[in-house]
């Protein structure tokens, strides 16, 4: 997040980034390493699973984070009905040559998985320093480009919640589908991905218009991006904007520039809700974004909650997701429970937020929600789905 985007006029810009924080740059994927098989386990014996966190760098939020991954862990493993998890957890520091290094650890010291770390840089470190170890990583990163060989990425992608806006979209006759991001490696990616989304849906790519990420930038383009749209030939604009970036003031100057979301459909590429008071955003009123199946989540907060006396972290069920996919795997008594192949196979997992699956290039697809906000709240509209069926 810019200062440039934080202004009086919009106290929204002021609150931080959520969603989009573990996106770096570009790490290259570690094709075919180690990705054929696994590690053989002992089914008489707990498991022993290595757990990253990004705790040891000295820094709060860090800290806050690593504490909730071990907790959320700590309470899939006590949902798991007599399967044996021997979870050792290992430190980071926040650093990729740590996170390396702690890897490598944790396999001599008998770790036939690895869950984490967070952070795209030091997943791709981690993927590296176990791949002629036959290990795999289920990591927390949400950054495809990682992904491949051993590494596996759990947390929400671009490619899954644009595959699942598109669709709908289109389903519902919003077939000119206008793209808007922010020139940044996020709002790139995120454009890359609705693009490949709308190609696969049916719609048809009515363009792309990006802006430059300051307030300036916003500013500027928004007149030929209206004009774009009243032209006459745009059902959706479909936005990489977060709430902590540059929506807010889209939300305000695209109707402010004759823009009509009544007739023109919002629909964004994050989480729209976070924080909830971005749900009171004119603009945003009728607005389309995808989120977790809100019953299993609301489950899985109270229980968390109820267990630690506070709320988790907003990844933090990702750390119970793999847990979970762990747990059902041994679960097989097969000593083959935690290769590629076991991994991936195509019924998938049920975690606290819904259905997931592990892909054979290292990405996921997750059964999403569609929401709409109606009068400042959040009203699903397409509930997500509960088994990976036939045209899924």
């Amino acid at each position: 997040m810019f200062a440039t985007l934080r202004t009086p006029r919009n106290p929204l810009l002021r609150l931080g980034a959520v969603l989009s924080v573990f996106w770096l740059a570009a790490c290259e994927p570690i094709a075919g390493a180690g990705g054929g098989s696994g590690p053989k386990i002992d089914t008489n014996a707990a498991v022993p699973v290595a757990l990253l966190v990004p705790a040891g760098s000295g820094n709060t939020g860090d800290e806050t984070l690593a504490k909730s991954l071990r907790q959320a862990a700590d309470l899939a493993i006590s949902d798991l009905n007599g399967v044996k998890i021997d979870l050792r957890v290992y430190n980071t520091g926040g650093s990729a040559a740590q996170a390396g290094a702690m890897a490598s650890k944790a396999v001599d010291e008998g770790a036939k998985i690895i869950l984490g770390p967070v952070f795209a840089e030091s997943a791709n470190a981690v993927g590296l320093a176990v791949a002629d170890k036959g290990v795999n990583v289920l990591s927390f990163s949400n950054n495809t480009d990682i992904a491949g060989g051993n590494v596996f990425v759990l947390g929400p992608s671009f490619p899954n919640t644009a595959n699942r806006l598109a669709s709908y979209a289109a389903a519902q006759g919003k077939r000119r589908i206008l793209v808007v991001n922010d020139q940044t490696t996020a709002g790139e990616i995120g454009a890359k991905a609705i693009e490949g989304a709308i190609s696969r849906s049916g719609a048809q790519l009515a363009g792309v218009a990006s802006y430059p990420f300051s307030q300036q930038g916003v500013t500027g383009a928004v007149p030929a991006i209206a004009q774009r749209v009243k032209s006459g030939d745009v059902d959706a604009l479909f936005m990489t904007a977060d709430t902590a970036g540059a929506l807010p003031m889209l939300a305000q100057l695209l109707p402010d520039n004759g823009v009509n979301p009544g007739q023109t459909k919002f629909i964004g590429l994050t989480r729209w809700d976070i924080p909830q008071a971005t749900l009171a955003l004119p603009g945003l009123q009728g607005g389309w974004f995808a989120l977790p199946d809100p019953s299993l989540n609301q489950r899985f907060k109270s229980r968390y909650e109820a267990a630690f006396g506070e709320a988790p972290h907003p990844i933090a069920g990702l750390a119970y997701d793999g847990i979970a996919a762990i747990g059902a795997l041994v679960k097989s008594g097969r000593a083959d429970a935690l290769t590629r192949g076991a991994l991936t196979q195509p019924s998938g997992f049920v975690g606290v937020n819904g259905i997931f699956r592990l892909r054979n290039d290292g990405t996921n697809e997750r059964g999403l929600a569609v929401a709409e906000i109606r009068n400042s709240q959040v009203v699903v509209i397409d509930p997500a789905p509960r088994s990976f069926g036939a045209g899924f």
